[in-house]
Order: C-alpha cells, then structure tokens, then sequence
C-alpha cells in the first residue's frame, strides 16, 4: 500500500530537486518573456511553492519576518523585492489558486505530458508594448 507517499521525487536527488523547484518558482514569479513550459508533474510540483511564496507578500503584520522567510524560500533578493512590492498588493484579495497550469500535449522525444506553467491575473504586456511602440 501507498499510504503517506506524498512526495514525488522526479528521480533526483533532495538537494537537486529541492535547487530545481527553488529556481522554477523564481522564474516563474519573474516576469519575463519566455514561456514557463516544463512537465506536468514538475509543475504541480511547484504550484505550492509559489503559494507558500505568494502568501508572505500579502500580509504587512511582520514584514522583517515574512522577507527573511521568502528569502530562506527563494535566495533571490531581487524576487523577494518583487514579491512585496508588485505579487503581494496583486494577490492581496485572492485567497488560493495564484498558479494556472494549462496541458499542452505531450513531448516528442520521450512523449512524457508537457504543462504551460503561469501566475494568474498577470498585468497586460501588449498594452505596454502597444503605447511604447507609438
């Protein structure tokens, strides 16, 4: 029986996978212009870590506090930064679901399910680009 296995190993080592889903949820809190594109049981791996990421930022009661436990979380000083300045404001009235994982198909080489990998309620880029370009 499988009671009490919850914990999906990715055939990695701890160090390794525990380094690996630190730096998904980095570039995915980063906005940046490529596409957040990884298996499927990666990023239900990292779905929780963003929450548990996001969940900091919201809350203003110790911010010394909730900045040294992002920065134990990420070890990125500049995402913690974001974090509390642009991702804790946007979060602030959602109470779950900051994550939204869209399948994609599968992958040619080994077939393994691939996922687009996205934080919800993301600001607009192509206006930005849109008054920029005028």
């Amino acid at each position: 029986m499988r009671h009490g296995h919850g914990l999906r190993k990715l055939n990695r080592t701890s160090s390794h996978r525990l380094a690996m889903l630190r730096n998904m949820t980095v570039s995915l809190t980063a906005v940046t212009k490529h596409e957040s594109k990884t298996t499927l049981a990666k990023s239900k791996r990292t779905a929780p870590r963003c929450r548990a990421n996001s969940d900091p930022g919201q809350k203003n009661r110790l911010p010394g506090a909730n900045k040294r436990l992002a920065f134990n979380r990420l070890r990125d000083r500049e995402m913690v930064v974001k974090l509390f300045a642009e991702l804790g404001p946007r979060f602030a009235n959602r109470n779950g679901g900051y994550v939204r994982i869209l399948k994609m198909g599968f992958r040619v080489g080994d077939n393994a399910p691939m996922a687009f990998v996205e934080l919800m309620d993301r600001p607009d880029t192509t206006e930005a680009v849109e008054v920029a370009g005028e």
